[in-house]
């Protein structure tokens, strides 16, 4: 009865989340555009199954994936075994990004922009990889106490100096693929294991050495993509492609539920069944480390199997309502605005839409509760939300000006991070490991569909973009300027409380 109380609290909070998105496209498409969209009642029903998807998602994390995360990090803390560690760092990371469908999908796309000199699957496991590495790193970061700064400034000095020499058709799948190993699942799996090491350790601050595996999780693929990039642009020769990666670059022409056998009732089946193979290499991770490495049973194990279950559900219903709403929203009011021939509406709509979506963020809502805790009051999880929130809407807003300018997305890549690398400097160092976190918070479920599909739908219908070139890239834009804005506030703060402290 209790679990059930907690699940509809979840639902109610899940439903208010997303509000900020339903309010935002009900003003502009009553009030600026006038008109009711045609397929107005299949975008609503997707919201609403959103909403359950991420309710039943949540809960499943809380039941299953959170406390068997907690309890390993416990356990090879108390071990004390580094290669261990590192060991299960590798194989957590790679398991989690892998089989991601968002990884999947923009391996796709890199395949048929780049004329198949980048293959899907040496891509996918080239990130898979990477993040591995970037686990396993920064698992030996938190033990040994390491600050997060020098790790970041070193890392974005590399990807500002590769991306300079990166083919144009590359750069923005290359910080895309940075952004969606953050998913719904990685992000907690990931952060659980950061913190949990950091309040195992005598002497770590949760805060200062607890995150900060999420922020190296975006960075270090957007190196690997792009070097990869610029060697098969160098060496590699153009090929045919099969025409079936067209569908996987146009949301479009993506089903709701593919019939099997003529029956929606198989369709629906086979798609849980796939969703359960994405989610399958980090269960047998999980099982292997806990039954052959530390040999104890997992506490509770049907509540962990029944959380597990519910992730699975959950993130299937996500993703139908995704198709069912988000996406077609987000191709919708691109095309009717750029129809109104003014793009002022274009650059609000850009503006709210980052602000609302990120609002409504599943991921960053975990996060914010974690650093709110790990804080001890120093910082407030809503503040920070709100943060994270303006910062996205900027960056959309200056993503959607790319577009529409049409200038390339390197001198702005490169001038953003640069900003980042100066702040990383100036900024309190109990900021900086959660700063480059949130800002890979931001490119999770939510908010990547629909901000790609405003991508892509503008850069569909204005004259002289490339759509693989141009709609792309508007998801590197909503990951650099919440590390900007959050740590312009630490910075802010910091300074506000000194020339307090001077005063008589």
């Amino acid at each position: 009865m209790n679990q059930l109380r907690e699940f509809f609290g979840i639902l109610n909070h899940s439903f208010r989340n997303l509000l900020p998105i339903i309010l935002v496209v009900g003003v502009f498409q009553f009030l600026v555009i006038r008109q009711v969209p045609d397929e107005w009642l299949p975008m609503a029903v997707g919201l609403l199954v959103v909403v359950l998807g991420v309710a039943l998602f949540l809960q499943g994390l809380e039941l299953g994936v959170f406390p068997i995360g907690k309890n390993l990090s416990n356990e090879f803390a108390r071990k004390g075994s580094l290669p261990l560690l590192m060991i299960f760092g590798f194989c957590l990371g790679f398991a989690a990004v892998v089989a991601e469908p968002a990884l999947i999908a923009v391996a796709d796309q890199a395949e048929l922009i780049s004329e198949g000199r980048i293959n899907a699957l040496t891509l996918r496991l080239l990130v898979a990889s990477s993040v591995g590495l970037v686990v396993a790193l920064g698992v030996v970061r938190i033990l040994l106490g390491h600050s997060l700064h020098w790790y970041m400034i070193i890392g974005y000095i590399v990807v500002v100096i590769v991306t300079f020499f990166a083919p144009e058709e590359i750069v923005g799948l290359a910080y895309d693929s940075g952004g969606v190993t953050t998913n719904i699942v990685t992000v907690p799996l990931i952060a659980a294991l950061g913190i949990g090491l950091a309040v195992s350790v005598r002497g770590r601050n949760p805060l200062i050495h607890g995150f900060g595996l999420v922020g190296l999780a975006v960075m270090v693929p957007m190196i690997s993509v792009q070097i990869y990039g610029i060697i098969v642009y160098t060496f590699g020769e153009a090929r045919e492609v099969a025409n079936g990666l067209a569908q996987a670059v146009d949301p479009e022409v993506t089903e709701v539920v593919e019939e099997v056998g003529g029956s929606l009732l198989l369709g629906m089946l086979r798609d849980l069944m796939i969703m359960f193979r994405d989610v399958l290499p980090i269960i047998a991770v999980v099982l292997v480390f806990q039954y052959l490495v530390i040999r104890k049973h997992i506490a509770h194990l049907h509540k962990v199997m029944g959380g597990f279950l519910l992730v699975i559900v959950g993130l299937y219903a996500f993703v139908v309502g995704l198709k069912m709403g988000l996406f077609p929203i987000g191709q919708s009011m691109a095309e009717q605005l750029i129809g109104l021939d003014r793009w002022i509406f274009v650059y609000l709509f850009a503006f709210a839409i980052g602000f609302a979506t990120t609002m409504a963020e599943p991921a960053l809502i975990a996060i914010g509760q974690k650093a709110e805790e790990a804080a001890k009051g120093r910082l407030n999880g809503n503040v920070i939300r709100i943060l994270v929130a303006i910062g996205v809407a900027v960056g959309i807003t200056v993503g959607v000006h790319r577009i529409i300018s049409g200038d390339s997305i390197h001198h702005y890549i490169m001038a953003g991070y640069a900003v980042v690398i100066l702040l990383t400097f100036l900024s309190p160092k109990y900021i900086v490991a959660l700063a480059y976190d949130l800002g890979g918070v931001t490119t999770s479920e939510v908010t990547v569909p629909l901000v790609t599909a405003l991508g892509i739908g503008l850069a569909t219908h204005i004259e002289g973009r490339n759509v693989m070139i141009d709609g792309f890239g508007l998801i590197a834009f909503a990951s650099i300027f919440p590390i900007i804005s959050v740590m312009l506030y630490a910075i802010a703060v910091e300074f506000v409380n000194r020339w307090r402290g001077t005063e008589p």
